[in-house]
């Protein structure tokens, strides 16, 4: 059969054998049929023996073989404890479904299935005649650090269910069919990203949904695929934490800005849909303006300073004088600003004011004076 033929090739990719091997199929007639199974003539130095419980896996409509036969079996067991040569007819009948695995796996096709049972280990699929198998660690929303109970309950719930997966080992020698659900779910993602980002346009505005925060922003679902908006581009004003600004499960309007088809990157916007305070404040701030402030971050230039509860500027100080620290009170002198930067200088007046010049500061901030010849200092 050419199945066989194809797939005889794919297991011995190299040389062909003189000896009959674990996984080799072969062809063959039946020349004696009994209650303990078939014997097969193999055209070798011996019979091929089929177990009766081979022949009994059989569907009925494949099982009724008679003596003269011509058959294809799989070598199960070169040589048994009675020296018997045994084979599988069964097995070598599933020859089209690890063809049509090893097509699968190549092309990266995503397939549904629906898992039939489950063990410790993962996930039990069928695929034809054959069985494949999904790790644990290949299901993506099995938590991790379940005990050995919890993890069985969970298992438990997708059986039945219809799945999306990918095929990324086929083994037929140790019958080895290895599936993936957490590729199949990034493959589709990226897909359904690529279809998303087609339809996008810079400049348009989008509702998503935040699926994830880290560190460095936010990701928001817009349409099927998710897009990042970079802590960056949160707020006008400085986030150390995405979480202070949004919450998973939030429902969000945001601004496209960037596209990358190549590499299926979307960038987002929540602050550009709101009102640029740089654009406001190059109306009422110019140099030489004493304005009160609160210190918010330290760098190695030097601190930040946020005027008008809207802007931030930078004094650069020199480390050895020791510049105030986060939620002091200041009074600085506008040096430059430059509402397109996003940019302003600044230097201090008075540092340590009492409440009432900068609400909610306690009164016993003490003052300092810093001289300009210390704010001129070299910077890190």
């Amino acid at each position: 059969m050419a199945d066989g033929d194809d797939l005889e090739l794919f297991i011995s990719q190299v040389n062909a054998i003189s000896e009959p091997k674990r996984g080799d199929l072969l062809e063959g007639h039946i020349i004696a049929l009994n209650d303990h199974g078939a014997v097969v003539d193999l055209g070798a130095k011996r019979d091929g023996f089929v177990p009766r419980s081979d022949l009994e896996r059989l569907p009925p409509e494949e099982a009724d073989l008679q003596v003269g036969d011509q058959v294809s079996v799989m070598v199960v067991e070169p040589v048994d404890a009675d020296d018997n040569l045994v084979v599988s007819i069964s097995q070598a009948r599933e020859s089209g479904d690890w063809l049509r695995a090893q097509a699968l796996m190549e092309s990266e096709e995503i397939i549904e299935a629906t898992p039939q049972g489950f063990n410790r280990g993962g996930l039990i699929v069928p695929f034809g005649r054959l069985r494949g198998f999904v790790p644990a660690s290949h299901i993506s929303e099995l938590p991790r650090g379940l005990s050995e109970s919890e993890r069985a309950e969970h298992l438990e719930r997708l059986v039945g269910c219809s799945m999306p997966f990918r095929v990324i080992e086929v083994d037929p020698q140790r019958r080895r069919l290895i599936l993936s659900e957490r590729k199949a779910i990034r493959q589709w993602r990226m897909q359904q990203k690529a279809k998303v980002i087609q339809s996008l346009r810079e400049g348009e505005v989008r509702v998503g949904r935040v699926t994830s925060l880290r560190e460095f922003g936010a990701f928001v679902d817009v349409g099927g695929a998710d897009g990042l908006i970079h802590i960056s581009e949160l707020s006008w004003k400085h986030v150390d934490n995405p979480g202070d600004i949004l919450q998973v499960g939030q429902e969000v309007e945001t601004l496209v800005i960037r596209l990358d088809r190549e590499s299926n990157r979307i960038g987002l916007s929540l602050k550009r849909l709101q009102p640029n305070p740089w654009l406001e404040a190059a109306k009422q701030i110019k140099p030489g303006m004493i304005l009160d402030g609160v210190v918010t971050r330290q760098v190695n230039a030097g601190v930040y300073v946020c005027v008008n509860d809207q802007i931030e500027g930078l004094v650069k100080t020199n480390l050895s004088l020791s510049p105030p620290s986060p939620g002091c009170t200041v009074r600085v002198r506008v040096l430059s600003i430059e509402p397109q930067r996003e940019r302003m200088d600044l230097e201090f007046v008075e540092v340590g004011l009492p409440m009432g010049v900068v609400e909610g500061v306690e009164e016993s901030m003490p003052r300092r004076e810093v001289s300009a010849d210390a704010d001129s200092g070299p910077t890190a």
